[in-house]
Formats: structure tokens, C-alpha cells, sequence
């Protein structure tokens, strides 16, 4: 579909949102939109996330939910419930979805890791424009084939879902790095205790009755069949079963290594190596320490990015000078430390000789110049249909930027802050971590090849073969 009055208003904002333009990012497109102007957006996978942050970002945009799709009856029909979606048309099957839902013009996708690639396929080559949940693919080929035909499609917008990238924390701490501030960079250290799921463990040896409006063939897609068991696979706690998802490393590489990865415009890593406690098993391990070596570049020096995760596990003491927050990421420099937090959100700085960090109110830090696109603050408190009425402005509700600037991206062609392209390659580096976690030993990684020199037996987890194609896009 295409919607004249939008682009017009959109495009000069949304052109805005490349890498180093400082532009501010006006809202007031959005907020005087008539319905008739507004995008209409389908979700496919109703869960958790999608209930909880997607479509109330969404919503906080007045933007228009039209279809939901979800292979469990019982995910389709709560969401049916939630405000704003008791019209919209529900899906079982997303290639439905897709093929009779011609109006929409985007479509956010969160679900499981492992159908994140082939439904983003779907919708690419449907011609919509995609937001996707991190990590955004399941294996080291799927990030390749998704940054491909990503970049085939130049006037669909993408986005990953790695939120922190849109906050001012992370902007300015992208400005940091890239000044010089810190110095040489040689090491990043990211940190997350053990998540609920299932970990260090292999499937029982029972199964239960699947429960009514569970299509769970249609769940497994092309992954290995196994039984059902109403405890550890659905909903959520699939994510540290190997077979649909990475455990605490896919998850938040995506977060915790982002910040690192494009201010120091890294590439893949050349050696990755992994240690920990109950490895071995089909679910990601209680506890481990993935270690990550970078060649040189440019005039940075080789890196190494450090990911501790467990209940407990921090980077050494004389890293961290101190107690640290229960997830966290600390960028080290030669003359200086930035601290990030795990989403990559704050911008705390600890200067050579200094013993505290201080925030982005540092003076050094104040001298910066501001390089990335910001959306304006005081802009986001403005609605004139809501003052009008004395009511509460909806645009001070925006906690973030990064649905914001996807919907700008849709309506005028430009781009996201965190396209596919972008997205697919640090999701690579978390997949890298994931094979060595699986394969226990260390990878010597030829990504021109997209190879780990050596291990043959490697292949079959950089390109899994589908148990079937019966769910596939047609």
C-alpha cells in the first residue's frame, strides 16, 4: 500500500535516521495522523514479548494492529482481548496470514528463534516491511541468507529488535568510544546470570498430552521432532533448548555485544573458545565463559569481548574495581572504562586514575560532539488532541525510540537504526559463541568461507538441515 500524505510528512525525518547524521527526530508527523494515514501492522507470535513490550509500543504510536497470527489457539485468542485488538483478524498458519492480508504494510515477528528467519523471508518477499526479535536467526547461514536478501530489498525497512541501540545511553556512548576518549580498546567484558529455562540438562524421557489448540508440529516446524512436555518447552522456556534457541548467549549477544561491535566497527571474530560447567547437553550450560578474539583493525589494536554466564559470574575484580550490578558490560580502554549495562543503555565513564564513574554529565564527556540521531525530547510530550482535552500527553509514554524509528523508516523508505544488516551480523558473533559452546573446543573461524577451520563436523550446526519443509514458506 502506499500512503502519500505519510511519506511526504515522513521522509525527510526518516532519511535522518542513517548512522552519523545528529538530527533530531520530530513526532509530530505521527501524532497528527487521521486514521486513514496511519500504517497497518500484523504480529505473528503472540507471546510474551509481543504482548508486553511490542504491542504496547506500537500502541503508544496510535498505529493500527490488523492481523495476529500464533500456531496456539490460546495465544490468539488472548491477545484478542488486549486493547485495540478485539478486531483484528486471527491466523493459525503465517503464510495465511501473508497471502490474504494484501493492505498490511508491516509486520513484527516474535517468536521462537527458530522461525524467526524463514517467517522474515515470508514477509520480505511479500514485500512488507519486518521488525524482529533478537536474535534474529537461529544459525550462522540464516544470518548470512538474511542479510542478503535484507539489502535485496533497499525500500523495505527492517529492524532488529535490540532496543538499547535507540537510547540516548547508547548514542552517547557510541560518541565516546569513536572520540578516542577510553584510548586503545582491547577488551569488552559482558555478563548475565542464569536465566529460568532449561539448562545443562538433555529432554526427559516422558511426554504428555499436547494441550488442546496447540499445533505443535506446526511450533517444531523445521526442527527435530520430539514429544511434547508441558514444562520446558512452551511457552518461553524454549529458549535454552539448542534445538529453538542459544540459551543466554543468543539472547543477549545481540544487546550486550552491539554497542562494542559498531563503534569499533568489528568484524567477525578470527578465534572463539568456551569454557563452563555442564556442557554437553541439548540445553545451553548452567554456567560458562566465551571468549571472543578480534584482529586488529584500522588503528585498534586486537580485541578481546568476554561473555560470563551464570549465576555469580563476573569479570575478574580488577576489571570490574568493585560490586557490579547483576548484568552489566564494561568496555576497556588504555585510558579509560565505559560501562554500559547489558542492553547498552547508560554511558558511565571512569577516566585513567579515577575510582568512580561518573554519567554522561562527565566534563570530558560534555565536550563530545553528538554524531547519532536523537529523537527530541521535548517533542515527545507534545499531542495537541490530547491537550486540548487536558488529558495526559500519550507521547510522554515513549520510553524509547526504537518502534518509533522503525514506523518513521516504513513510512519513508529510509532507513532503521538497526536494520538486518546490521542485526544479522552480531547475531553471527552470538552463533559463533553458541557452536563453540556446543562444539567444546576451540573455533578457528573463516568467515570468508564460513568455515571453523578444521572441524567439518562443525557444518552441521552453521547450517542445521530442516527435519521437513512442510511449514517452510510456500
Amino acid at each position: 500500500m502506499t500512503h502519500q500524505l505519510s511519506r511526504r510528512r515522513f521522509v525527510e525525518t526518516a532519511a535522518a535516521i542513517g548512522i552519523g547524521l545528529p538530527t533530531m527526530l520530530p513526532l509530530r508527523s505521527l501524532a497528527g495522523q487521521s486514521p486513514n494515514e496511519r500504517l497497518s501492522f500484523a504480529c505473528i507470535g503472540m507471546g510474551g514479548q509481543m504482548r508486553g513490550y511490542l504491542i504496547p509500543e506500537l500502541a503508544k504510536l496510535e498505529q493500527q494492529i490488523v492481523a495476529i497470527c500464533d500456531v496456539d489457539k490460546r495465544q490468539r485468542e488472548s491477545a484478542l482481548e488486549i486493547k485495540g485488538l478485539s478486531q483484528a483478524r486471527a491466523y493459525h498458519d503465517y503464510r495465511d496470514l501473508l497471502d490474504k492480508e494484501t493492505g498490511v504494510d508491516a509486520v513484527i515477528i516474535a517468536t521462537p528463534d527458530h522461525w524467526h528467519v524463514p517467517i522474515c523471508q515470508a514477509a520480505l518477499a511479500s514485500g512488507k516491511h519486518v521488525y524482529c526479535e533478537k536474535p534474529l536467526a537461529h544459525s550462522v547461514a540464516e544470518c548470512r541468507a538474511l542479510e542478503k536478501l535484507a539489502l535485496s530489498h533497499p525500500k523495505l525497512a527492517t529492524q532488529t529488535g535490540n532496543q538499547g541501540c535507540s537510547t540516548e545511553g547508547f548514542r552517547r556512548s557510541f560518541e565516546v568510544i569513536q572520540s578516542g576518549l577510553l584510548g586503545q580498546i582491547n577488551e569488552v567484558h559482558v555478563w548475565h546470570p542464569a536465566h529460568g529455562w532449561p539448562n545443562g540438562v538433555d529432554r526427559p524421557a516422558n511426554s504428555d498430552p499436547i494441550p488442546e489448540g496447540l499445533d505443535w508440529d506446526f511450533w517444531l516446524g523445521s526442527a527435530p521432532t520430539r514429544p511434547w512436555n508441558n514444562e520446558i518447552y512452551h511457552p518461553g522456556k524454549w529458549r535454552g533448548w539448542y534445538d529453538f534457541g542459544g540459551g543466554s548467549m543468543a539472547d543477549f549477544c545481540c544487546h550486550g555485544f552491539q554497542l562494542a561491535y559498531r563503534a569499533l566497527e568489528l568484524d567477525a571474530p578470527i578465534r572463539i573458545a568456551a569454557t563452563g560447567d555442564d556442557m554437553g547437553h541439548e540445553s545451553y550450560p548452567t554456567r560458562c565463559t566465551v571468549t571472543f578474539d578480534f584482529a586488529a583493525k584500522g588503528n585498534r589494536g586486537p580485541l578481546k569481548l568476554y561473555f560470563y554466564s551464570g549465576d555469580n559470574h563476573f569479570p575478574p575484580p580488577e576489571i570490574t574495581n568493585g560490586p557490579v550490578d547483576s548484568t552489566g558490560c564494561l568496555i576497556v580502554g588504555s585510558e579509560g572504562t565505559l560501562s554500559a549495562g547489558l542492553w547498552n543503555t547508560d554511558c558511565n565513564v571512569r577516566l585513567k586514575g579515577a575510582t568512580e564513574f561518573r554519567g554522561a554529565d562527565h566534563p570530558e564527556v560534555l565536550k563530545i560532539a553528538k554524531t547519532q540521531p536523537r529523537i527530541d525530547t521535548e517533542v515527545l510530550k507534545w499531542d495537541p488532541r490530547r491537550a486540548a482535552k487536558g488529558q495526559r500527553p500519550r507521547w510522554s509514554q515513549v520510553n524509547n525510540s526504537h518502534m518509533f524509528e522503525w514506523v518513521l523508516a516504513c513510512a519513508g523508505d529510509a532507513k532503521s537504526y538497526s536494520p538486518f544488516e546490521i542485526g544479522a551480523r552480531i547475531t553471527e558473533v552470538g552463533m559463533l559463541g553458541v557452536l563453540a559452546l556446543r562444539m567444546q573446543q576451540p573455533i578457528v573461524w573463516d568467515a570468508e568461507r564460513r568455515q571453523a577451520t578444521g572441524l567439518p563436523e562443525a557444518d552441521d550446526i552453521l547450517d542445521p538441515q530442516p527435519s521437513t519443509t512442510l511449514y517452510l514458506p510456500r
